[in-house]
């Protein structure tokens, strides 16, 4: 057989294990938080965290990509605020876990030091991530509630929680 030919009967072989795997291909089903229940999770801060810690409180939902579903500032946050709390839902929903965990584990003279350099990523507590059973389907991020980051991640936390049992 000359040299052409196995080339030829090479890539025809390629070709059709490509069709046969794309012919078993299904579409990929990821489980994603929606509009309404970010909404829930923005209630949920409000009714966990009781009015005095809502007056100058910024919130943000992001989804299973990181992206923002749905962000509110109170009228006297500060200007930071609207970042950071994306920052810290993104870092919840990055690592999977509390952004204060998280915090935690990539402190100076960790492994996971150099997890900080990441983009969007924010070393403060105040980030939970959203769970529908095992998934992560997003996370929240908290700034503002009156105790600073314990209270933040005190508020995100509770939050997370009280949605779970609506997204399994």
């Amino acid at each position: 057989m000359s040299r052409l030919s196995k080339t030829t009967a090479l890539a025809s072989f390629g070709a059709a294990a490509l069709l046969a795997l794309s012919a078993n291909a299904a579409p990929l089903m990821q489980k994603n938080i929606s509009v309404a229940h970010a909404w829930m999770v923005i209630d949920a801060v409000n009714a966990e965290c009781g009015a005095p810690d809502r007056q100058s409180m910024t919130i943000a939902v992001v989804d299973r990509a990181g992206e923002p579903v749905v962000m509110i500032r109170a009228d006297t946050a500060s200007p930071h605020n609207w970042n950071q709390v994306y920052r810290k839902a993104y870092t919840a929903r990055t690592f999977r876990r509390p952004s204060m965990v998280w915090r935690d584990d990539s402190a100076p003279g960790t492994e996971r030091l150099g997890q900080r350099q990441l983009a969007n990523v924010l070393p403060l507590a105040g980030g939970a991530p959203i769970y529908a059973g095992e998934d992560v389907v997003g996370a929240v991020g908290i700034s503002g509630a009156m105790g600073g980051q314990p209270a933040d991640d005190a508020c995100a936390r509770a939050a997370a929680a009280s949605i779970a049992g609506e997204l399994e």
